[in-house]
């Protein structure tokens, strides 16, 4: 199928499996991919890309659903946002299933994908602080039916790229079946765009706690040093509570983390104050996270 605006042919491809869509990519190594479209029909619309050719992803059936696969959980890059907030979802992933539910309005969730959301990449995607959490993994399908795999994380934060002609194709999930929490603060009321999000991750099997903040850099930003500390304070062998102090201290350790105090001067002098708005922030990051941690521990 093949569209003509005034001053340029675009082509539009519509591949019915996912290595089709590998061998459209690899034909045509201008095209886009293209599923709920929610990013990049925007940035088409604001003139801030021009695609040569759209390779369309919504044909795709077997990138759609989710399967379980030794002891995790193979979510197809298709998956939109409504139907991982469903209850069945909740109940496998309940803290992928609350950023889905906190996406958007109802007519972003029935068309962005969870691929769409990794590949995009935007700093306040939702789902990629719980998927940085849960340290889940891409299936990368490339030329020739190849697939691979890297750590999510690797792709957020440009340690490793997608080669042309590769698609996401899965997220494999581990599945922890131990309490998981997703909390975002908006800057209006009603659903947005985040300004900042926490997902707190429990793993009694390793007896760790898994903390992500997004929305506050180009990237999910993993506390470490906060989780191996308040995971040092739980007794995992018992009823797994906290003391309201630790988790209010855990949240000021994650903030800080995430939003540090300025540098010292190069000379030797006081370093600098945050700006009010960073302050902000750091103070909105520390709530999101001492909440988040007491919702899970409850």
């Amino acid at each position: 199928m093949t569209t003509h605006a005034p001053q340029a042919a675009h082509t539009v491809t519509l591949p019915g499996s996912l290595d089709e869509a590998v061998a459209a990519l690899a034909a045509m190594p201008a095209a886009v991919p293209v599923a709920g479209g929610t990013d990049l029909m925007a940035a088409v619309n604001s003139g801030l890309l021009r695609p040569a050719g759209l390779v369309g992803l919504g044909r795709i059936s077997e990138i759609r659903g989710w399967q379980y696969q030794d002891g995790h959980a193979l979510l197809g890059a298709g998956l939109t946002h409504a139907r991982m907030g469903r209850p069945d979802f909740a109940a496998l992933i309940p803290a992928l299933a609350a950023a889905a539910r906190a996406a958007g309005p109802p007519q972003i969730r029935n068309a962005g994908t969870l691929g769409g959301n990794i590949a995009s990449a935007a700093p306040t995607g939702d789902a990629l602080p719980v998927l940085a959490a849960l340290e889940a993994t891409l299936v990368i399908a490339g030329p020739g039916g190849g697939r691979r795999e890297i750590p999510v994380g690797h792709l957020l934060t440009g340690y490793e790229m997608l080669a042309p002609g590769e698609l996401i194709g899965y997220v494999r999930v581990p599945l922890l079946h131990a309490p998981q929490t997703f909390l975002k603060a908006t800057g209006r009321t009603g659903p947005g765009r985040a300004t900042a999000s926490v997902a707190v991750v429990l793993d009694p099997a390793r007896r760790g706690v898994r903390c992500a903040v997004g929305a506050v850099a180009p990237m999910p930003l993993r506390p470490l040093d906060a989780e191996r500390w308040v995971a040092s304070l739980i007794d995992w062998d018992g009823e797994r509570t906290l003391a309201p102090e630790a988790c209010a201290a855990f949240g000021d350790y994650v903030a800080a983390a995430c939003i540090p105090d300025p540098a010292p001067a190069p000379d030797g002098g006081e370093p600098g104050t945050l700006p009010p708005a960073a302050l902000h922030l750091r103070r909105t990051v520390a709530t999101l996270a001492r909440r988040a941690l007491g919702r899970a521990l409850a």
